[in-house]
């Protein structure tokens, strides 16, 4: 019996030895995590909060006193919220399935394949990492415009405007290219040896074994898309065409910087993006760590 009480309380004190060594650690990413995830709380908190409660009372007030839920059937009852949703939803699976089609087949050439200049383009690719968009937005426009793609054109053109520019990107070939390095070569080989042509060894061997890179890929590249209010705010000129963030920025002049609408609309704006993440999540850490292999 007192072999048994000695044994528990040696791994009691290993276990608090343990916890008090990573404490500090522990605390400050807490205090990080905090921070971090407050500016959301306190979103929230203002999409609660009814009339009759001031929003920028100090000190500040977390917890509603004036709990409601009138902001968000507010919101989506005054303006085309469905509609913005839809539009979000068209040019963000567009774009997704987009760069999930040219990242790969742009970055299996340049993992397997030999050809004159690969690493002149493989480096080209990656510097236009540190080009902004903001820096290339003009000529895009310009090419936009004289390509019809703007939704003056119709609104297939508005979307194929909105979802071109951002088709493919740098990052997505860099993550696909160390994806299909990481595969041996041997399952190639054995593949070839029993009479697959390279569009099968693509598609059907090597593109399965690459899905957690892609599922990366797919959240990324979501998550910009979704949020992204710069491109559609200066192409779109038809209210009907608006994605989301266009449509929640339009709140604040609609009803007079309402910010408890603007509040309750950027809550349910994000509610897909967390959809999406959790989704995908168990595909995210091993995806990850793919994109780390030498090459």
């Amino acid at each position: 019996m007192k072999k048994k009480i000695s044994q528990c309380l040696y791994s009691i004190s290993k276990f608090m030895k343990i916890n008090l060594k990573h404490a500090g650690s522990h605390c400050v990413l807490i205090i990080v995590s905090l921070i971090s995830i407050f500016p959301f709380i306190w979103l929230i908190s203002t999409s609660l909060k009814g009339n009759s409660e001031n929003i920028f009372a100090y000190p500040p007030v977390i917890i509603p006193k004036d709990f409601t839920f009138a902001n968000y059937s507010g919101v989506w009852q005054k303006v085309d919220f469905i509609r913005y949703f839809v539009n979000s939803m068209i040019v963000a699976g567009g774009t997704v399935l987009l760069n999930l089609i040219l990242s790969a087949m742009a970055g299996y050439p340049l993992a397997r394949m030999e050809f004159m200049g690969k690493k002149v383009v493989f480096f080209s690719v990656l510097a236009t990492i540190m080009i902004p968009f903001q820096a290339i937005m003009l000529p895009v426009y310009l090419i936009t415009l004289k390509l019809h793609l703007v939704d003056g054109y119709g609104d297939a053109a508005g979307f194929i405007g909105l979802i071109m520019p951002f088709a493919v990107s740098a990052f997505g070939i860099f993550l696909m290219r160390q994806a299909f390095l990481g595969i041996p070569k041997e399952m190639e080989e054995a593949a070839i040896v029993d009479g697959c042509s390279v569009w099968q060894l693509f598609w059907k061997i090597l593109i399965p074994m690459v899905k957690p890179s892609l599922a990366v890929l797919a959240i990324f590249t979501f998550i910009g898309s979704w949020g992204e209010f710069l491109w559609p705010s200066i192409v779109l000129t038809k209210e009907s065409m608006y994605t989301l963030p266009v449509g929640v920025n339009n709140l604040q002049g609609m009803f007079s910087s309402n910010w408890r609408f603007i509040a309750a609309g950027s809550i349910l704006a994000t509610i897909p993006i967390l959809i999406f993440f959790l989704a995908m999540q168990r595909y995210f850490i091993s995806g990850e760590n793919e994109g780390a292999v030498k090459g």
